[in-house]
């Protein structure tokens, strides 16, 4: 399996500290975000990782390079202008292949992996969910029996971390568009897993949130 870091944002809610460094660079408990991704997938056992970057790209692709260093092959896909989610995966899938693939948004921290990494027949996506979080306390998504919902109480917050199968953007025309709309869709013809995570997760969304997470992970050592 492969897996697909999204690491094409602007970052604008990081600012300022993004008008220098992109977002999946910024450190946190002494190395970049988006390195945490890379050693937490080498320990699962993953080998190709593509990544899509388009903000300040390039300083991702010299910071990376080809993966070695991390012992992983790395593929980018280069963004002239960012594609939102589902768009940067459809324009991934020549890297991605037509396999299910994991799918964690550079934006998070978590510290594990999905428990279900093999989609059940005719379902397009495995979500992970987590606990709201303060900052999003309407949560996105209920879960009953292993299924996802786009409807229903109590709500749980999607952590970023799924499994996607690529027929799930594959018939999107090319462009810049939303995964959560492909999501939904395919929630109501019930297509759709998920699982409650209950450890540690952060959407390191604002500068605060970064803070909070290097001190925690500090702390932690």
């Amino acid at each position: 399996m492969k897996a697909m870091i999204l690491a094409a944002g602007l970052g604008k809610r990081m600012r300022p500290l993004t008008d220098t460094c992109p977002k999946p660079l910024l450190p946190v408990a002494g190395k970049p975000l988006i390195v945490h991704h890379l050693e937490r997938l080498k320990r699962a056992g993953f080998v190709d990782v593509v990544i899509n970057v388009s903000y300040r790209g390039e300083q991702i692709i010299e910071a990376l390079g080809d993966g070695q260093a991390f012992g992983l092959r790395l593929h980018f896909s280069r963004e002239e202008t960012p594609l939102e989610t589902g768009g940067g995966i459809r324009q991934a899938l020549s890297l991605l292949g037509e396999t299910p693939f994991l799918l964690v948004n550079g934006d998070v921290w978590c510290e594990t992996l999905p428990r279900q990494l093999a989609l059940k027949n005719g379902d397009l996506a495995h979500l992970m969910l987590v606990d709201n979080p303060e900052h999003h306390p309407e949560g996105d998504f209920s879960l009953s029996g292993g299924r996802v919902r786009h409807f229903g109480e109590p709500k749980l917050t999607f952590s970023g971390v799924s499994v996607i199968d690529p027929t799930l953007v594959a018939r999107h025309a090319p462009g810049a568009f939303a995964l959560a709309p492909l999501l939904k869709a395919a929630m109501t013809a019930d297509r759709v897993s998920g699982e409650h995570f209950r450890g540690q997760w952060v959407d390191v969304g604002t500068p605060e949130r970064l803070k909070a997470l290097d001190r925690a992970l500090r702390d932690s050592v």
